[in-house]
């Protein structure tokens, strides 16, 4: 049987993979496993615009009832928002229901711990092997004892507050556009932009439980960059479904990308001697520019595998304070304990309002370079064993020496298909491509 949780939560088609029994017995064993020593516990649950949350939602809230737990409904909110929430109320344990990026008819469940802290593979492996056990999920509480619902919609406006408290800067010069993707950030993004003065454009911002991430938002920007030089903003920042993600579109209507925005916080954090060790952590998906920019100013970069949870992981194992991905998830442990998209928009703004430089100007600090995928059809069993084999590791070697510093070879099995794919960053296209397709002509002459 695969592995139920995801590097994200629990994900599916709503109805069909991801199913209200399936909920219930969630919210049970997350019970049994976070919450058995925790005297009147509570779980805060919050979800994104889609249809599908609401039938998750009563199904979540059956099963924390049945083991005595209380549940405070907060409604529409970002995923950052239930971390908030979490640790700032004392709540036993957070609950968020979001897809995240993925089209309506898909959703998903994501548990964070007391601390506002996504959950490790441990803790998911632990609620994964009680779900097998119909014994640990028998429930003994008597009808007195069973868990009661709270409605606490309210409760968003501490979040808020938070963001508004996070900053110093004025907007009143500015004019943004905002893509909220009819998602989660609604309501709350444009509120907040307009409470520090900003003049506020939106777009996608009437959700109807089948519209969210529809050809919009972090992963469509085409409408926000066309919007944002048709009003002349500033600059237009995209959300994705549950808001964790950010990506930014300059004056000029060009994409600054996680990579691209993850510079320049690291950079002004530098200057204000406020980025632990000189270090951003970021996956090994982000482009090679962003490595160099930082070499230049005397900054380092860790890598981790895909996923914002393992560039957590990292940040905390060493105490770095600023971390992302690629994809816009952005960190900064000094006021989150996950990705915020829309604390990132606003430390962005505060940026600009310090350097007093367009967008497009700032982000010329970082070259992003060219990156060429292919993939090499192998027998899956063996897709694996790519640095066990000799000539690969060779190969790569050899093609590591051609780049001299200025770019980088990755390779990665996929986790669905019989392939191993190849990516190649560096400052020749053309060259990339002959030498992936080289690459991964060995590895199937090797593994296929």
């Amino acid at each position: 049987m695969a592995r139920l949780f995801g590097t994200d939560g629990v994900r599916g088609i709503a109805g069909e993979d991801l199913t209200a029994e399936l909920a219930f017995k969630l919210a049970k064993a997350c019970a049994v496993v976070m919450l058995k020593d925790t005297e009147k516990p509570l779980a805060i649950i919050g979800k994104d615009t889609r249809k599908s949350c609401d039938a998750l939602e009563a199904a979540l809230s059956a099963g924390f009832f049945s083991m005595g737990v209380d549940v405070a409904s907060v409604g529409i909110i970002p995923t950052p928002g239930v971390a908030y929430l979490t640790k700032s109320t004392r709540a036993s344990c957070g609950v968020m229901i979001s897809a995240s990026h993925n089209p309506a008819a898909y959703n998903g469940i994501k548990f964070f711990d007391e601390k506002g802290y996504k959950l490790d593979d441990t803790l998911e492996d632990e609620i994964e092997e009680v779900m097998k056990d119909p014994v640990k999920m028998t429930s003994n509480v008597e009808a007195k004892e069973m868990g009661k619902w709270r409605q606490r919609e309210a409760d968003v406006d501490q979040y808020i507050k938070h963001l508004k408290d996070g900053v110093s800067s004025d907007f009143t010069s500015f004019r943004v556009t905002l893509d909220t993707a009819n998602g989660a950030a609604w309501r709350i993004a444009p509120e907040v932009f307009a409470a520090l003065g900003a003049k506020v454009h939106i777009i996608n911002n009437q959700p109807n439980g089948i519209n969210i991430n529809e050809q919009c938002g972090s992963t469509h920007t085409k409408s926000l960059q066309e919007k944002v030089v048709q009003t002349k903003s500033h600059f237009g920042f995209a959300y994705d479904g549950d808001a964790d993600r950010l990506i930014a579109v300059d004056d000029t209507g060009a994409i600054v990308d996680g990579d691209k925005i993850m510079a320049l916080l690291a950079l002004r954090f530098k200057e204000k001697n406020k980025l632990p060790k000189n270090t951003l952590v970021t996956t090994v998906m982000s482009n090679v520019g962003l490595e160099l920019a930082l070499k230049e100013q005397g900054c380092l970069l860790v890598r981790t595998k895909v996923g914002d949870r393992y560039v957590l992981e990292e940040m905390q194992k060493e105490g770095y304070v600023l971390g992302g991905e690629q994809s816009g998830h952005i960190i900064y442990l000094e006021q989150s304990t996950t990705g915020d998209g829309l604390l990132t928009s606003l430390m962005l703004t505060s940026l600009m309002a310090e350097k007093k430089e367009p967008l497009s100007k700032m982000a010329s600090v970082m070259k992003s370079y060219p990156q060429v995928l292919v993939n090499a059809k192998v027998q899956n069993k063996l897709k694996d064993q790519y640095m066990d084999d000799p000539e690969i590791c060779s190969e790569i070697k050899c093609l590591e020496k051609e780049m001299d510093g200025k770019g980088r070879v990755l390779i990665r099995p996929s986790g669905t298909e019989a392939l191993v794919r190849v990516m190649l960053e560096g400052e020749d296209q053309e060259k990339l491509s002959r030498l992936a397709k080289k690459l991964a002509k060995v590895i199937e002459e090797r593994l296929g």
